[in-house]
């Protein structure tokens, strides 16, 4: 693979993992959604397609990463350290265009997030905080339990995903992508409860940056004291999963 198409590559498979899973967050959060309050189940599934989607798209340029834990895992098990920047400099670009075609798809809905005229606080027309439909927000504000469910949700996904390798033809086949989109699934119903599950720092962060600066109606803060975990937690679950596959395959 060349470098201009692994950059390609992520970028795009990128973009449209966050356009899907920004997307299933802005249609069950903002109030004007036909899918508003469907629920963290519908949320775990749109997620899962948008891996699928993406990584589909990206597989014949880049072999779909998508996620720096993941690029850091290969890395760390196989010792090639020369086109991580490529794979996570696209991954990065592309999480911020998917967010910004996410605030796009949904801009009606986002400039409708004003209070109404004659309301009162804690009424049903209060502005809806957005920063959920772009990142990650703990349920309980607890750094080092955050962290630690961060690390381990992150080693629960790229270490099967090292480990599916070894299944002969699995890759070739097309089934891979449809496997770890039903992990990542599984990862969110099962681990995301207490964090939101980033599971993937560009993920996390890129989004984050375009919600600071989109100009959405009362969109509540941004929370960049807490940015730190989602991103710091991934990449040690990624690097640890990659050392534990080392040893043990």
């Amino acid at each position: 693979m060349s470098n201009g198409d692994i950059f390609v590559g992520e970028i795009i498979g990128t973009a449209i993992l966050i356009l899907f899973g920004a997307g299933v967050c802005a249609a069950v959060t903002l109030r004007y959604s036909k899918a508003r309050a469907s629920g963290w189940v519908v949320i775990a599934f749109g997620w899962g397609f948008g891996v699928l989607a993406g990584a589909y798209t990206a597989a014949p340029l880049s072999g779909g990463h998508l996620n720096p834990a993941v690029t850091l895992g290969i890395a760390v098990d196989t010792g090639e350290w020369g086109k991580v920047w490529i794979y996570v400099l696209g991954q990065f670009v592309g999480a911020m265009i998917g967010a910004v075609l996410c605030y796009l798809t949904y801009f009606a809905q986002f400039q409708a997030n004003v209070r109404k005229t004659g309301t009162t606080e804690g009424t049903a027309d209060e502005p809806v905080p957005t920063l959920g439909i772009f990142s990650t927000i703990p349920e309980i504000r607890h750094p080092v339990a955050n962290l630690v469910t961060e690390i381990i949700a992150t080693v629960g996904l790229v270490l099967p995903i090292l480990a599916f390798g070894l299944t002969e033809g699995l890759g070739e086949s097309g089934t891979l992508v449809l496997i770890v989109s039903l992990l990542v699934v599984g990862i969110g119903l099962s681990l995301g409860g207490p964090t939101g599950y980033a599971i993937n720092p560009t993920r996390d962060l890129g989004p984050r940056i375009v919600h600071t600066f989109l100009p959405i109606p009362n969109k509540g803060t941004s929370d960049w004291g807490y940015a730190w975990i989602p991103v710091v937690g991934p990449l040690i679950g990624g690097a640890l999963a990659g050392l534990v596959y080392n040893l043990a395959f």
